[in-house]
């Protein structure tokens, strides 16, 4: 039987209580705290018990979870507070202008440890017992306490044996550890937090994002997870993020997370550090499949952008209608930090199909505010740049804004905001000339876009079409859509041979009521997100229940269909909304039209003055079989 290793006894020379350890920080030092539940709790609260020695100290730390008496107003003579990103625990601090925050990306932190422009004296961190090699693991987090250790001139470890042993480039050797300080206490917990409706439509669209196959970063919150719920269908999933959460092991456990087609660090995920319960820790405890490393790994642009649909998932506090996000601060008061959020969103937007995701609910303070604004408040800072941002996503849609004008760009956003704040936005974009003066305003209040007419049909010939009700962001695509249309597709739907399709008429197709007036597109992808292909639409007369209705599919993609497929999904919308009837214009040459009317299953009355044919049908005057 193999005799059980004491560590104990085989490094006694290291080992002290922390108040002995805690005479080893000098005035005037700077002191690293080990990063989010892997915070010493022992030796933060020795710290602070035993500091009559101590004075002009520097506390520095990326994010920090639990107690931190540091902080405490009564000892701002002794510890100065330096944050990278402000947690809940600090946040009173700041506001009260008694600590510091540093806005980095994570991605270079290590250098600055490094280098000496940030100096670090004396780190207190948390580790596993040691091995019979001598390794310790970092255990929960690694991010930049690997660096910081590297970089510090005198070590104390919290060894503590309930710290999951985890895997990856995550040990330290006893031998770069000055002082070891025994003491067993549960690591820090982070609870999930109940999810809402708003937030799980937000995971719903940025889930219609995630193609099988991708890799993603995401991180802690109630976002991602909201997200993971929309997740799990999904194909071979791969995982490289900053940190994550318990949302991961329901997504590993049913099959959706297999790591299998990742580019880089194929059949292991890959993240820095993690928060959460302790369910979470004893799943990745001795667990092979996670891999942590340190953040200058994790964070660089490079590695992240080596992976093939690598989709970044981040979020904001408010974004400007020229996709400025400030993620950092709500106005002058700083709320969180900039993390991680450049280096993924610059990494994925480097990936071969990569998607830079930012989320974030449309208002905030109960519906009272919206959080898409036409300048940033005053005084808060851009950590994502209009020229770094691409997707944008509320529980209202998804704008893609990547290589999009200022218009396009004010449009995409003002369609995703809360539908009464709407006309205010658009009124502001206005004012600043972002969009024409003549844009049409809807009455949001009383509009809805109707979701539920969104779906998938197939054609003919087996390709799938998307349709969904029209949006005033499809202006330019319908546009490009109908200068493509050749002169005889023209003439058949317009019965000119206008070949001039302004802003002013263009528009009109675009902004609809979705009650009087219904246009349903047909969609496929393309490298600008969506092309529009087809249109059917209907015009009611409300006091007669009758509706014109007319189509339009440009001319690779007639006779497969299409024309079938809208006048069926038209009437079946316009009949459940108890509209009475449709009529039609058709020209005599427009046979391949005429021809989807008499086969459309309902009885055609058609009269024809010698030009055009007036078709006619009763929307319950159906053809009996």
């Amino acid at each position: 039987m193999q005799q059980e290793f004491d560590w104990k006894e085989r490094y006694k020379d290291k080992i002290a209580d922390a108040a002995f350890a805690i005479k080893s920080v000098k005035p005037g030092n700077s002191i690293f705290i080990g990063t989010g539940c892997a915070q010493p709790q022992h030796l933060v609260n020795a710290l602070v018990e035993y500091s009559s020695h101590i004075y002009d100290a520097h506390i520095v730390h990326l994010l920090t979870v639990g107690d931190a008496p540091y902080t405490d107003e009564k000892l701002s003579e002794k510890f100065k507070m330096n944050s990278f990103f402000i947690a809940d625990n600090v946040r009173h601090s700041l506001a009260k202008g008694i600590g510091d925050y540093t806005p980095i990306f994570l991605s270079e932190i290590p250098d600055e440890f490094e280098s000496g422009r940030i100096p670090l004296d004396v780190a207190l961190i948390t580790v596993t017992p040691p091995d019979a090699n001598g390794l310790c693991s970092l255990g929960v987090s690694v991010d930049i306490i690997k660096s910081a250790v590297a970089n510090s001139h005198y070590v104390i470890a919290q060894v503590n044996s309930k710290m999951p042993r985890t895997y990856g480039d995550s040990f330290l050797h006893v031998n770069n550890i000055d002082m070891l300080v025994p003491l067993d206490e549960p690591i820090v917990e982070i609870p999930e937090r109940e999810t809402d409706e708003t937030l799980k439509r937000i995971g719903q669209n940025i889930g219609m994002l995630v193609e099988d196959g991708s890799t993603i970063e995401c991180g802690i919150g109630r976002i991602p997870q909201a997200l993971a719920e929309f997740l799990k269908d999904k194909k071979d999933l791969g995982v490289h993020t900053e940190m994550f959460s318990d949302w991961i092991i329901d997504l590993i456990e049913c099959g959706a997370i297999t790591c299998s087609k990742k580019t880089v660090n194929r059949n292991k995920v890959v993240a820095s550090f993690c928060m959460g319960s302790k369910r979470l820790y004893d799943f990745i405890d001795h667990n092979p499949f996670f891999e942590f490393r340190p953040t200058e790994y994790v964070n660089d642009i490079n590695v992240i952008a080596q992976h093939e649909k690598m989709v970044g998932i981040n979020v904001g506090l408010e974004v400007d209608l020229t996709g400025q996000v400030c993620a950092d601060s709500l106005g002058y008061q700083f709320y969180s930090g900039i993390g991680g959020q450049v280096d993924f969103i610059r990494g994925c937007a480097r990936s071969r199909g990569g998607k830079p995701i930012i989320a974030l609910p449309s208002t905030a303070k109960n519906n009272t505010i919206s959080r898409i604004v036409p300048h940033l408040t005053e005084g808060a800072g851009v950590v994502t740049t209009r020229g770094d941002v691409h997707y944008v996503v509320t529980e209202f849609g998804v704008a893609y804004l990547h290589g999009k004008s200022i218009r396009e760009r004010a449009l995409a956003l003002i369609n995703i905001a809360h539908p009464k704040f709407r006309n205010e936005l658009l009124q502001a974009a206005k004012k600043h000339r972002y969009v024409y003066e003549d844009q049409i305003e809807l009455s949001w209040d009383q509009i809805e876009y109707p979701k539920q007419l969104e779906r998938y049909e197939t054609l003919r010939d087996g390709t799938e079409i998307f349709f969904r009700p029209v949006k005033p962001t499809d202006e330019s695509a319908i546009s490009e859509m109908l200068y493509s249309l050749s002169e005889e597709s023209v003439r058949k739907r317009y019965m000119t041979r206008t070949v001039a399709f302004p802003h002013k008429d263009v528009q009109q197709l675009a902004n609809v009521d979705y009650q009087n007036t219904l246009a349903i597109v047909g969609v496929v992808p393309s490298v600008n997100g969506e092309e529009i292909v087809a249109i059917g639409e209907y015009f009611l007369e409300p006091r007669q229940g009758d509706a014109e209705v007319a189509f339009l599919v440009q001319d690779e993609w007639q006779k497969k269909g299409m024309g079938t497929l809208l006048i069926k999904f038209l009437s079946e919308t316009a009949r459940k909304r108890e509209v009475k009837s449709f009529h039609a214009k058709v020209l005599p040459q427009n046979k391949a039209m005429l021809s989807v009317f008499y086969n459309s299953g309902y009885n055609i009355t058609t009269e024809f003055d010698g030009e055009v044919y007036d078709l006619r049908y009763d929307l319950n005057d159906l053809q009996k079989k």
